[in-house]
């Protein structure tokens, strides 16, 4: 699998998440799985498929040991949320 390169490492959002750091994702990029969360929100999927496997591992920073699927979760709030604000405005 591939390593990740994005600045996900210094997203203090990811701080808050709970630790992963004896299940399946525990190397896996938190900052990824947000990401594809966020697209789910924006797009309002009715059904979520978090695939750890797509993600990429990361090494360092905020996004290491966080738990992709709280990250997924916390995307997809995110993101749905921004739509009804847009709505709103």
């Amino acid at each position: 699998m591939k390593i990740c390169t994005k600045n996900h490492h210094h997203w203090s959002l990811l701080d808050s998440l709970p630790l992963d750091k004896n299940g399946f994702g525990r190397y896996k990029c938190a900052g990824c799985a947000y990401e594809k969360g966020y697209q789910a929100g924006e797009n309002r999927e009715e059904t979520f498929n978090i695939d750890l496997d797509s993600l990429h591992e990361t090494q360092s920073g905020s996004a290491q040991y966080k738990s992709p699927h709280a990250a997924f979760a916390q995307g997809y709030y995110d993101g749905i949320s921004n739509t009804y604000s847009n709505e709103c405005s």
